[in-house]
């Protein structure tokens, strides 16, 4: 097991990172929730810790060449050394299909160069503004009505932590089973139980960076679907990389 980083601790990756998001223009916001920039000054390089959410992003590193991020199953870790910037878009659920030309499930786990795609290829490597960039390449007719339903449902898991099983989404849809997995391997990427989980395990964060009152961390495990502790954990660590006592450590007392 690694040492633990000293600057993964009580929020003091702030002092190194700065770190901003915006809203997008009314004409990008059907398509992007918001677009982000980060920047950092490492003198020795950092293990940054990225946790998934059911989103495509289309990303800039350091002025060079745009590209996809496409949903991640797991945390990841990117390292960053010496002094950089990244800006970001990250596409609201269930619109890339659009420019993927394919089943955003084929895109989970991967990350690939903009121009791979016809639909964000030619033009200059990099147009400087992310919107603008954007702007020139989404279908100006908006996201289809597939797209939105995808993107309704996984708000709606987001939204509603009573949202524990599959089997409760779809009769809340209205659709059986099989069809919401098809349409969230089509649209979305991961599929509704992964959905589902990722948002679920957000509460846990969310308390955590509120602070307050110690967790109980069996009470919250039943309060979230799960049969017991362990299970909250071992999903947890899945995702976010670690149990979540130890996550914990990353927010200030």
């Amino acid at each position: 097991m690694r040492q633990r980083d000293p600057r993964e601790l009580g929020g003091h990756w702030r002092t190194a990172q700065r770190i901003a998001v915006h809203e997008p223009d009314a004409d990008l916001a059907p398509w992007v929730e918001r677009i982000w920039t980060a920047s950092w000054d490492y003198a020795e390089p950092y293990a940054q810790k990225i946790v998934p959410l059911p989103q495509v992003h289309v990303s800039v590193i350091g002025g060079g060449t745009p590209r996809v991020v496409g949903p991640r199953s797991r945390h990841m870790v990117r390292e960053l050394a010496g002094r950089s910037s990244v800006v970001g878009a990250a596409f609201r659920p269930g619109v890339f299909r659009a420019l993927a030309g394919a089943p955003v499930s084929r895109l989970v786990d991967r990350e690939l160069d903009a121009g791979d795609l016809p639909s964000l290829a030619g033009g200059p490597a990099w147009a400087g503004v992310m919107a603008d960039w954007l702007r020139a390449r989404l279908p100006a007719d908006g996201p289809g009505p597939a797209a939105r339903e995808a993107g309704a449902l996984v708000a709606r898991v987001a939204a509603d932590p009573t949202i524990a099983r599959v089997d409760r989404l779809a009769a809340g849809s209205g659709l059986g089973v099989r069809t919401l997995q098809r349409l969230f391997a089509e649209h979305v990427g991961p599929g509704p139980k992964w959905v589902i989980r990722r948002y679920r395990l957000q509460e846990v964060t969310a308390r955590l960076e509120a602070g307050g009152p110690a967790v109980d961390w069996a009470d919250l495990a039943a309060e979230l679907g799960y049969a017991d502790q362990a299970h909250l954990s071992r999903d947890f660590a899945d995702l976010f990389g670690e149990p979540p006592t130890a996550y914990a450590r990353r927010y200030p007392d």
